[in-house]
This record gives C-alpha cells, structure tokens and sequence, in this order.
C-alpha cells in the first residue's frame, strides 16, 4: 500500500553538511525532488512509472527553468546528495534504504510471536543495526541515529575521539558524508585516514584535503580556508 506520508526530521535537514553547502534553490529543488521520488516506482527513485523523469521534466514539474535546474543539479551531485541508478535515474540511497528496512519490519510483524520463526527477527535486527550504521542525513526520510563513537575501519579508537571532539570545537558534524570525503582526499594524498585525520586536528584543521599536504606552494590562510 502506498504510504500518504513520510518522516521529515529538521534537525537532520538542518545539520546536513553535504546540503548546507548547496544554494537556497539547490535544497529547494531536492525538497521538491524527495516528494516526488517518495511517489517513484520503484521508491526513492525519481520515476513515474518506467519512464526516467529527465532535468527538462523535472523544470516543468518544478517551474523553474532547465538553466536553472540543472544548475542546481549539478550542485547536489558535487555535494554526493544524491545517486545515479544504472538506467540513469536519479535515486536517494538513504529513501531506499529506509524501505528496504520499512518492508523488513513489516514482514516481522507478519511473523508474529511464533517462537519458530525467531530466527527471522534477528534478521530483521541486523539489517536495521546496518542500516543506522550506513545511513546519511542526505533526504529527510529517518533520524541520524549512526554511533558516531564506533571509529571507521583503520582507525584507532584514541585518534576518532580526539577528530571528534575536534569537530566540535569547530561547530562542525561528523557524518558518514565527512568521513567520505576525508577518506577520498587521504587517498587521493596517499595517506591512510588515521594518518588524515591526525594531520586535521595536529594543524587546527576543519577537514582534510590532499592539496593541503601535497602543494608547498599552498599558503597557509588557504589551508585555513578550506572546508567540506
């Protein structure tokens, strides 16, 4: 059955590094783009039917021009807001995820109390712990609920709190969108992300960026310039 409605938490759209870094008419624009993937078949995806919903579409839908339109676009793929689909379509990978766990709890609450069939609500609990584990704030579609405690793969548990607690000094979030583009940086710098991570909070840094330790040439209000 087609839901009427779904969860829309402020604090996420507000806290939302990847989002807050887009324009007005960006952020507008995904709003808009989220209502209509939450109407997609299959759901989080921007379709009607089988039919691609393409930027000169989504103008018309929106009444804005396709200048304008895939401006903005552009903002919200550079921002990794949202995902490409192999037939081309844009989806939102936190919408799908959210359904697949939707469909999962359903089908729990089919199984009942019969006590054979336990086996299947730990299922069901795993694929939930994944899902909050991997989830980003990036649609408004569930609360941010990752423990951000758990330090990612390769990364001492001393260096995560002291990049966490420096994050916050710097009134900035720590999401799995953050720790994406450190990691895609360090690589780029051919440091691991410990290594990255230590280098940010060593020199005072809000985040990580391999022109930072690979330019001699980059000056040092540059460095502090940069940000996610």
């Amino acid at each position: 059955m087609k839901r009427p409605s779904f969860q829309f938490y402020p604090s996420d759209w507000l806290r939302d590094t990847a989002l807050r870094s887009c324009s007005l008419g960006a952020r507008g624009l995904w709003i808009d783009m989220i209502c209509f993937m939450h109407e997609g078949n299959p759901y989080g995806h921007l379709k009607v039917g089988n039919k691609v919903i393409l930027p000169s579409n989504l103008a018309s839908m929106v009444g804005a021009t396709l200048p304008e339109v895939e401006g903005w676009l552009d903002e919200l793929r550079q921002a990794g807001v949202y995902e490409l689909a192999d037939a081309g379509e844009i989806y939102s990978k936190r919408m799908v995820r959210d359904e697949h766990l939707r469909n999962k709890r359903a089908e729990g609450g089919k199984l009942g109390g019969n006590p054979n069939l336990k086996v299947n609500h730990k299922v069901i609990h795993m694929v939930e712990k994944e899902v909050k584990q991997k989830q980003t704030p990036s649609s408004s579609s569930s609360s941010s609920s990752s423990n951000i405690n758990i330090p990612p793969d390769g990364v001492s548990q001393e260096v995560w709190q002291e990049f966490i607690k420096h994050r916050k000094a710097k009134k900035a979030s720590v999401t799995p969108l953050v720790i994406k583009g450190i990691v895609e940086e360090a690589d780029k710098a051919g440091w691991t992300l410990e290594n990255a991570l230590k280098e940010t909070v060593v020199r005072n840094w809000q985040s990580f960026k391999a022109d930072w330790v690979t330019d001699k040439n980059a000056t040092q209000s540059n460095v502090m310039a940069g940000v996610l």
